[in-house]
């Protein structure tokens, strides 16, 4: 089993060029897999967590309901957005710049075959982020995600998640609201769930706050959760 997760800081880029190479990677994959098994050969695939931000963009999971977008292709164009259907779970959310996204395109049977697993410690990864800037985060009852304030009426969702699997190897993955200019939120229902607020990092702290401080973190217990090894490969190719 390969444990090693290369990362790749892919700066800003347009959610569609992402979403592309997320495919490519994944199929490169799952590719190499076929082939180890029909080889006989052990499992010798790549890992990788591609850390971006993207210009303002609209995301709706292939189980959506288009209605939780509430604006139109003009009002789009206004507020320099984009709208994309695309083949994750969830419905629908918004990506934009102050937010970290993390990609991990992951072989699954080098850490464990478990889908429920692999999205409970992506949300415990960004828990314990939280906890080092005195949050206290936490899980909603059939809501993927991370949230603050559970179980009260100011519950409000920071970390939206969506994953794809095929043949325990996963893409997409999760949105971080750590600088996130949350107004871009009132156009839409946030992963289709009425009257539940988002937040962001530097909301909650009433500061900016610094990004690569905070992908540090996320590395950090990303590699603990997963007992991964983190190898840093900042070009595209």
């Amino acid at each position: 089993m390969n444990k090693e997760v290369i990362v790749k800081e892919l700066g800003i880029r347009d959610y569609k060029e992402i979403w592309e190479y997320q495919e490519k990677l994944f199929a490169q994959t799952l590719d190499v897999k076929i082939a180890n098994r029909r080889e006989g050969k052990e499992n010798e695939t790549a890992n990788y967590l591609l850390f971006v931000e993207h210009p303002h963009v609209y995301t709706l999971g292939k189980s959506g309901d288009f209605s939780n977008l509430l604006i139109n292709e003009k009002q789009l164009a206004e507020k320099h957005a984009k709208y994309y259907k695309v083949n994750r779970g969830g419905d629908i959310t918004y990506h934009g710049p102050g937010q970290i996204v993390g990609y991990p395109i992951l072989d699954l049977e080098n850490f464990f075959t478990d889908i429920h697993k692999y999205l409970r410690l992506l949300e415990e990864t960004i828990i314990k982020v939280l906890s080092d800037y005195g949050l206290v985060a936490g899980r909603s009852d059939g809501e993927t995600g991370v949230w603050l304030g559970v179980g009260t009426p100011f519950a409000r969702k920071i970390c939206a998640m969506g994953v794809r699997a095929s043949r325990w190897v996963t893409m997409h993955g999760f949105a971080f609201n750590v600088n996130a200019d949350l107004g871009y939120f009132d156009n839409i229902i946030p992963c289709g769930i009425r009257g539940k607020a988002v937040t962001s990092l530097h909301v909650e702290l009433g500061r900016k706050v610094n990004e690569e401080e905070v992908k540090e973190k996320i590395l950090q217990y990303f590699s603990e959760l997963f007992e991964a090894k983190i190898i840093s490969a900042p070009n595209f190719v």
